[in-house]
């Protein structure tokens, strides 16, 4: 009854700290800020274990984590605080100091965001005290003796005393059913407060001074199953270090490009709006991404070019790096001279034709071809700094990763899967292949240990976008492995040496295998 009473307090603080949270910013509530400090602490290994194991579900899988971490500390706190009080009252508060000490240190979280943490640590505690005087009430009343009636209830050793217990188990329902009325009300309340998505679905795009290139016919693979060229908004990866996605006012976002700069430049949404705006086709690579991943997606990007912004700031010599920042603190340095030249690095406002989804940026988030996104691709961006990589290191290069993240070339099988059963006969083989702005020139696909055979190349849209390839196989009965590699424009053959994504990205030739009835 102890540990249950802790978790039904525990369940009270994260409740009342939501429904307070409504009226305050989402990073204020318990569980997301906890959840960032934990993220932000994470060390790379661990991270990357994470997106290994469950890929664009490790938030999901963070917070059920959390979820039982909680339960089982608070079930230590209920039997502590029915023990020795004073002991759980320092254990309720302290835990209570960690979550205030997490709201806080967010960034764009100010002081006045730490009250629903404090008024549902308190709540909590009230909790844990009434329900702990209920579990003594029961205690109170002695066992019945051996002679007792025999038409007691076996499972109760004194009515009373039952009676008793059957009250704290009433209370303590009645207070978890309350504590989820409260958190599902401050999640509808803080949804109903929130106009953010009304405002993205009626934001009407402009037209781009400099449209996208046409798609080429013949860029898909004609092998049923390849991943679509194009990859629908919906079905776009997402990785990244926000728990809960920053809801921005268009009319409150403001860009300030500063440091080593003969300008400071500002630039509002409106400015944006009105500048000349270009659409372009461009992949999109984690760093996390293993050896046929699928943390890669191709989609068509509207935004004004970052060489125009940093045209008018004009960089100061020395300058090598911009090291951009979200408003949540995420930061990312990427080189600057990436951003000035030709491969139209941009700060976005469209993906696929209509504004960015809220988790992929909304409303401003930067695209940069042939980077991985840990040092490119910032989301909800809000600070631009001109400054060197010797003076300044950003949110990953600070636990472990590289500087740069140049993309490698990769090929990847979609079409058979692995430890698929296909007959024997003719199968069609498909899959996806990139190397960013440098483009792909051959794939090919080898058979057990047999020699490389080219693929046939799917029509190529761009250098920065991917580019997808078939291959038909004489498969003959049994197990077999089939192995895939790229060559890009250069010339320079995908490396067979295996590196994990740690710390500039993984490397090595895919294996299928598959078996042939």
């Amino acid at each position: 009854m102890a540990a249950l009473a802790g978790v039904v307090a525990a369940a009270v603080v994260l409740a009342v700290a939501e429904l307070l949270g409504a009226f305050f910013t989402a990073r204020a509530t318990p569980l997301i800020a906890l959840g960032s400090t934990f993220i932000d602490f994470t060390p790379s290994w661990l991270k990357d274990f994470a997106i290994a194991t469950f890929g664009t579900n490790d938030k999901a899988a963070l917070f059920v984590g959390m979820g039982l971490t909680i339960a089982v500390l608070a079930c230590v706190l209920g039997v502590v605080a029915y023990r020795r009080w004073t002991w759980g009252v320092l254990g309720v508060l302290f835990m209570g100091a960690v979550i205030v000490a997490s709201v806080v240190t967010r960034a764009g979280v100010g002081a006045m965001d730490a009250i629903p943490s404090v008024v549902g640590t308190f709540a909590g505690l009230l909790v844990l005290r009434l329900l702990v005087a209920r579990i003594r009430g029961v205690q109170a009343w002695p066992e019945a003796p051996a002679s007792a009636a025999v038409d007691a209830d076996p499972m109760e050793d004194n009515p009373r005393k039952g009676a008793s217990r059957r009250r704290f188990f009433a209370a303590a329902g009645i207070t978890a059913a309350a504590a989820g009325l409260a958190a599902t009300g401050g999640r509808l309340l803080g949804a109903a407060r929130s106009n953010i998505l009304q405002a993205r679905d009626a934001l009407q795009l402009p037209v781009p001074a400099r449209w996208a290139p046409a798609v080429p016919a013949g860029v898909q693979s004609p092998v049923p199953g390849v991943t679509p060229w194009l990859t629908p908004n919906g079905e776009f990866y997402r990785i990244d270090t926000a728990l809960s996605v920053p809801e921005i006012d268009v009319d409150n976002w403001e860009l300030r490009l500063h440091g080593m700069v003969e300008e400071e430049v500002r630039l509002t949404f409106q400015d944006l709006l009105d500048a000349e705006l270009i659409e372009s086709h461009v992949t999109l690579t984690c760093v996390s991404n293993p050896v046929g991943g699928n943390l890669a997606g191709n989609a068509k990007w509207l935004g004004l070019p970052l060489r125009e912004v940093l045209k008018r700031a004009r960089p100061k010599d020395g300058a090598d790096m911009v090291l951009s920042t979200s408003i949540d603190g995420f930061s990312a340095s990427t080189p600057l001279e990436v951003l000035q030249d030709d491969r139209d690095a941009m700060l976005a406002i469209g993906m696929n034709g209509e504004p960015l989804p809220l988790e992929h940026g909304y409303p401003v988030r930067m695209v940069v071809p042939g980077l991985y996104g840990f040092v490119s691709a910032t989301k909800w961006v809000v600070d631009l700094e001109v400054t060197r990589f010797a003076d300044s290191k950003a949110y990953w290069t600070e636990r472990g990763w590289s500087e740069r993240g140049p993309i490698k070339t990769m090929a990847r099988v979609d079409v058979p899967k692995s430890f698929a059963k296909v007959p024997a006969g003719t199968v069609a083989v498909g899959g996806t292949a990139w190397a960013q702005t440098r483009g792909i020139s051959k794939v090919e696909v080898q058979v057990d240990d047999g020699e490389w055979m080219e693929a046939d190349l799917s029509a190529e849209a761009s250098l920065v976008t991917w580019r997808q390839w078939s291959f038909q196989w004489e498969a003959a009965p049994g197990q077999h492995y089939l192995k895939v590699r790229a060559t890009d424009g250069t010339g320079e053959v995908q490396t067979d040496q295996r590196a994990d994504p740690v710390p500039n990205g993984a490397s090595g030739w895919q294996s299928v295998m598959v078996t042939v009835q």
